[in-house]
């Protein structure tokens, strides 16, 4: 009898999981894109990001350890299963092409100081993201521009220390290029 009532019990903790995990992920639209890509140039595309670095972007919200006053409120409440859904989700879908390319010279620039930071060795040779590390490749450059001014000046959350310690030596011009260069690339 006992078993039975613990099966039960198990049975109904994991279907109250699955319902969780049910979340719309349209609700992400509003501020992200159709799709999770995003037309804000404040905002981060979504869309094709590796699932891993979605989920733990969205456990360091809901944690506290990384702050947004949008972002924050809304990781507050969701569940790990609602987390993981949303991370399948958004890399699963088709990443949009670029609105603009970067000039020559920007884009000659922007490969030589991604080479040079060793941008390459982390977020993939196409700057793609892999696991918990983002996809750098047709980001937004605001966003891009904010973040990497971010981890420069030690207040952007950074997990292992290794974007903060990579920032140090770029000058704002080298942050510049490289925000235009990423977010032309497809």
């Amino acid at each position: 009898m006992r078993s039975k009532a613990a099966l039960a019990a198990v049975l109904g903790v994991l279907a109250l999981a699955a319902a969780h995990a049910e979340v719309d992920p349209q609700t992400c639209f509003a501020c992200h894109g159709p799709n999770g890509n995003s037309a804000n140039p404040a905002v981060p595309t979504l869309a094709g990001q590796p699932g891993q670095f979605i989920t733990t972007q969205l456990i360091m919200f809901r944690e506290k350890r990384r702050t947004d006053p949008l972002m924050s409120p809304i990781a507050a409440p969701l569940t790990n299963a609602e987390i993981s859904a949303l991370g399948k989700f958004f890399a699963g879908q088709q990443h949009a092409a670029p609105a603009k390319k970067p000039a020559d010279q920007v884009l000659a620039a922007g490969r030589k100081l991604a080479e040079d930071y060793n941008c390459v060795v982390c977020h993939g040779p196409a700057l793609k993201g892999q696991q918990h590390i983002p996809r750098l490749a047709g980001q937004q450059a605001e966003y891009l521009r904010t973040q990497l001014h971010g981890f420069k000046a030690g207040t952007r959350f950074d997990m292992d220390g290794n974007m903060t310690s990579a920032a140090q030596r770029l000058n704002p011009a080298d942050i510049d290029v490289l925000a235009e260069y990423l977010s032309g690339l497809e």
